[in-house]
C-alpha cells in the first residue's frame, strides 16, 4: 500500500489539542508516540522528575550516520482565557491561520519534523538512523527534559552526529534566519545587610540601600565586551531592587536586588560570577555591611561554527522559500544549550511572532513549508 504523505498540520492541530501546558503531557507525547512508532521508530518515554519526554529512532542504533531532530510540546499558561478570542486549546483554523496555545512555539515545529521524518523512511528509507527528542520540560525549569533525555542516551549508548532544534526563529519572515549560537544567561539574587533603625538618627542606623545603589550602578555601568566574531556585545540588567520596607521612617537593615546577565562566548558562568562576587565584596566593604549573592547559570553561551551543518540547512531554506537565511545567534535561551554538548546543533523554525501570547497562532501554509525543508535536510543529508 502506497504511503499517505502525513498532514503536519493537522497533526499540528491535534497537538494543540492536548493541554500539555508544562509539565504536564496532556497527551501529546503518547499522540506522538503512537503515530511514530506505528511508522517504524523505536520509542521510548523517559520520565523525569515527573516530567515526561520521548526518545524516538528510526535505523539502527549505532548507525554509521545518524540525524537529530529535538524540540518540546510543553507550553506556557494560557494567562487570561476571557482575552482569547478562541479556545486556546480548540486549535481553530480561521483566515489561514490555525489558532492556540502551542501553535507557533512549538507545536508546530515538532509536528512538521515528525511529519517529515515519517515521510522520508516510508518513501525513501535513509542509509542510516533518525532520532525524535521531544521534552515536555522546555518552558519549565527544563532540569529533566532534554537533558533527561540526553543523560539517559549517554547510558544507552544513542548518538546523533547532528541535531536540528525546531524553535521559531525567524522574526518577520519565513526563512530568514537561522541560530548557529545562543548567548548564555546568568541570575543573581544580591542582597546587603545593615542595621535597622530610625531615620532621624541615621548614626545609629547602617543603611544598605545608598549601597545597593551603588553597586547596581556599578555593574549597569561596566563594558562586558565589544562583542565578538559572531555575538553582539554582552548585556547586564537590573530587573529589581526591593527592601520590602512600607514605612517612611525607618532605615531597613536588608536591600535586595536582582540582575541577569546574557553572555557571548568571551566570558562563562564562572567568570562572571567571580567578578559579581568581587563588585559586592568591593561595595559592602565601603559600606560597613555584609553581602550575600546567589547565582544561578541557565546556560552558557555555544556556537556552532559556520559550516557543513548550516550549509545544508541554509541551502534546503533557500530552497524551499527562495530567502537566504542569516546565521544568528540572537535571541533568548534554548534546548539547544544541553544538546551542543553532545553533538553539533542548529535551530531552524518559523515566524515567532505570535508565540506566547494570546491568540497564539501560526499561518498553516508555513507548516507545510516547515516540512518540505525539514524533510529535504533529511534527503540531503543522507544522499
Amino acid at each position: 500500500m502506497a504511503h499517505t504523505p502525513l498532514d503536519p498540520a493537522l497533526l499540528t492541530a491535534e497537538l494543540i489539542r492536548c493541554p500539555s501546558v508544562t509539565p504536564d503531557e496532556g497527551g501529546a507525547l503518547t499522540l506522538l508516540a503512537d503515530r511514530l512508532g506505528a511508522a517504524g521508530f523505536d520509542c521510548t518515554r523517559i520520565d523525569r522528575g515527573g516530567v515526561a519526554n520521548l526518545f524516538a529512532r528510526w535505523g539502527d542504533k549505532g548507525a554509521a550516520r545518524t540525524f537529530g531532530f529535538n524540540g518540546h510540546t510543553d507550553v506556557v499558561p494560557v494567562g487570561d482565557e476571557a482575552a482569547w478570542s478562541v479556545l486556546p486549546f480548540g486549535a481553530v483554523e480561521r483566515d489561514g491561520f490555525l489558532w492556540g496555545r502551542g501553535a507557533t512555539d512549538m507545536k508546530s515545529g515538532v509536528a512538521a519534523f515528525a511529519a517529515a521524518a515519517i515521510d522520508l523512511v516510508a518513501e525513501t528509507p535513509p542509509d542510516g538512523a533518525v532520532i525524535l527528542t521531544i521534552t515536555g520540560d522546555e518552558e519549565g525549569d527544563a532540569i529533566d527534559g532534554t537533558r533527561a533525555i540526553l543523560d539517559w542516551m549517554k547510558e544507552a549508548g544513542e548518538r546523533m552526529d547532528a541535531c536540528l532544534v525546531g524553535e521559531p526563529t525567524c522574526p518577520e519572515r519565513m526563512g530568514e534566519m537561522i541560530k548557529i549560537g545562543r548567548r548564555g544567561s546568568l541570575s543573581a539574587w544580591i542582597t546587603l545587610i545593615g542595621v535597622q533603625g530610625h531615620v532621624a538618627y541615621p548614626h545609629r542606623a547602617r543603611n544598605p540601600v545608598p549601597a545597593m545603589a551603588r553597586l547596581i550602578d556599578r555593574l549597569s555601568s561596566h563594558e562586558l565586551d565589544t562583542g565578538t566574531a559572531h555575538f553582539d556585545p554582552s548585556t547586564l540588567a537590573a530587573v529589581t531592587i526591593d527592601t520590602g520596607n512600607p514605612a517612611t521612617n525607618v532605615i531597613p537593615a536588608r536591600c535586595s536586588a536582582t540582575v541577569n546577565i546574557r553572555f557571548n562566548d568571551a566570558h562563562d558562568g564562572a567568570g562572571l560570577t567571580r567578578w559579581l562576587q568581587a563588585e559586592l565584596d568591593r561595595v559592602a566593604e565601603e559600606f560597613g555591611l555584609a553581602g550575600e549573592m546567589q547565582v544561578k547559570v541557565s546556560g552558557e553561551s555555544f556556537l556552532t561554527p559556520p559550516g557543513p551543518l548550516s550549509d545544508l540547512v541554509a541551502r534546503a531554506v533557500e530552497a524551499e522559500t527562495g530567502v537566504t537565511p542569516v546565521l544568528s545567534t540572537s535571541g533568548g535561551t534554548s534546548d539547544a544549550r544541553f544538546v551542543r554538548d553532545h553533538c553539533p546543533v542548529i535551530e531552524f523554525g518559523l515566524v515567532g511572532q505570535s508565540m506566547h501570547q494570546v491568540d497564539e497562532r501560526v499561518e498553516i501554509a508555513q507548516i507545510h513549508q516547515l516540512k518540505a525543508i525539514y524533510r529535504r535536510i533529511l534527503q540531503d543529508y543522507f544522499a
